[in-house]
């Protein structure tokens, strides 16, 4: 029980993140695309294709959150020790996002102000997510599991390339679900936006993994050690083949689901590659799942509230999207 609670914790912690970033981040999406909205009506529409179900969606985020608190509490103080700047620029965003979100739609004379705090809140959010997970990848000097860095220890010229990258990856997301989920000039605008999104997209995804050998986080090292590339090679390959059906599905009309169903893999395909590279550690390069762990007791009695949990957020995430699938259209309303 000792070894394998620590993996499964591991697990559900990965599977939590992942899908707050699927599924929070096309709404994040939509309001880095919001300045391309044509006006203010446009933007009402693009906004009314998440507003039933995007508050849900950061119920993956606390899943995420307090799973690593009880899980893996050393590694919990050490990423918020190392990272609370990142993660309040973070919180505060999603909070200027969430305001805004609620609040435009009733305002009248002030709708356009909070029609930029949309805008900026989710940019920002995406960018401090994007660094977090640079300076996770980059690794963080640790001297008896205890951080050595300073308050700026996150700041490089990787996490700066990596948040700007996943603005860019919400951005996709936010666009090709608006091909799913729109008609009429609202599509044609995503489609427009979508084609040299996919390319900048790609374009960084490469950058990122040219970066990683000039790191001291080893990711790049377990690829290559003992015969690992020959098992681990299919997922940049799968990436690659991707990226080639996301561009080609982007040129044909009347497959509005395809271009979001290949985003969601894409995003799906690069997950498993970091969880890949960094395996076992959960703060690299060297605090390890074990390492991190609380007690085999803690993590059982926490576990017995996950089984509670977990089918009920699946459910109703199931439920609501489910419930509101389909076109949106452009005269609907939210209250």
């Amino acid at each position: 029980m000792a070894y394998w609670l620590p993996v499964l914790w591991f697990g559900v912690i990965g599977f939590g993140v992942l899908m707050y970033v699927l599924l929070d981040g096309f709404v994040l999406g939509l309001g880095i695309l919001a300045p391309f909205a044509e006006d203010e009506h446009q933007l009402d529409h693009m906004m009314n294709t998440a507003a039933p179900i995007w508050d849900g969606n950061e119920t993956w985020l606390v899943l995420g959150g307090t799973g690593l608190l009880a899980a893996f509490p050393k590694a919990y103080a050490v990423v918020l020790s190392a990272l609370y700047l990142p993660v309040l620029l973070m919180l505060i965003a999603l909070v200027f996002r969430g305001v805004a979100f609620e609040f435009r739609f009733k305002a009248h004379r002030s709708k356009p102000a909070w029609g930029a705090a949309f805008a900026l809140g989710s940019m920002f959010a995406a960018f401090a997510q994007g660094v977090i997970l640079g300076a996770l990848v980059e690794g963080m000097p640790l001297q008896g599991g205890k951080y050595m860095g300073g308050a700026f220890g996150w700041f490089s010229p990787f996490s700066m390339l990596t948040g700007v990258a996943v603005v860019f990856g919400y951005a996709l997301l936010g666009s090709t679900w608006l091909i799913l989920k729109t008609e009429g000039r609202t599509q044609l605008i995503a489609r427009t936006l979508t084609r040299p999104l996919v390319l900048v997209v790609v374009a960084f995804m490469g950058l990122v993994s040219a970066w990683l050998p000039f790191l001291d986080s080893r990711i790049m090292a377990r690829w290559f050690e003992s015969g690992n590339f020959w098992w681990l090679a299919p997922v940049p390959v799968l990436a690659l083949i991707n990226a080639f059906a996301l561009w080609q599905a982007t040129m044909k009309q009347g497959r509005d689901a395809a271009p979001f169903l290949l985003t969601l893999s894409f995003f799906v395909l690069g997950f498993a590659g970091l969880v890949l590279g960094i395996w076992p550690n959960i703060v690299p390069p060297s605090l390890t799942i074990w390492d991190a762990a609380s007690p085999a007791s803690s993590q059982g009695f926490v576990g017995v509230g996950l089984i509670v949990l977990l089918p009920a957020i699946l459910g109703y995430t199931w439920w609501s999207y489910s419930v509101f699938k389909g076109k949106v259209a452009a005269d609907a309303g939210y209250h």
